[in-house]
């Protein structure tokens, strides 16, 4: 594995840590930080962009408009996460010499020969 590639999940990991908001499936939850610890930012934007702020506080989605920026930007920030390491993924497999890349394509196809014995949908 790449560093690049534990880069990214760890930097998924550590902005959820950071934030502390507690995150089910990309859903709120709750905060476990005081309100104290939040910094100050104050500026304009777009009025559509408030008005897309304001609908996820209408919906529940979040308490606040600042919670409805945090929620923005941390998904914003989590598909750059996820890019990252697509990008870090291909990078891998394109650099790999050609054992390790049938070696890869061995484990992938036990793999999904595994997984078509596994019902997804009652599994849980």
């Amino acid at each position: 594995m790449s560093s690049s590639w534990l880069g990214a999940i760890q930097d998924d990991r550590q902005e959820d840590e950071l934030s502390g908001i507690l995150w089910d499936e990309g859903a709120f939850v709750g905060t476990t930080q005081a309100k104290a610890a939040r910094a100050k930012l104050s500026t304009t934007v777009a009025q559509e962009t408030l008005e897309f702020l304001e609908a996820k506080v209408a919906s529940g989605e979040a308490a606040t408009l600042a919670e409805a920026v945090d929620t923005s930007i941390r998904r914003v920030r989590q598909l750059e996460n996820r890019h990252r390491l697509a990008v870090a993924t291909a990078r891998y497999f394109d650099e790999l010499e050609p054992l390790a890349a049938s070696e890869e394509s061995s484990i992938a196809h036990d793999l999904a020969s595994a997984a078509t014995v596994i019902d997804f949908d009652h599994e849980l």
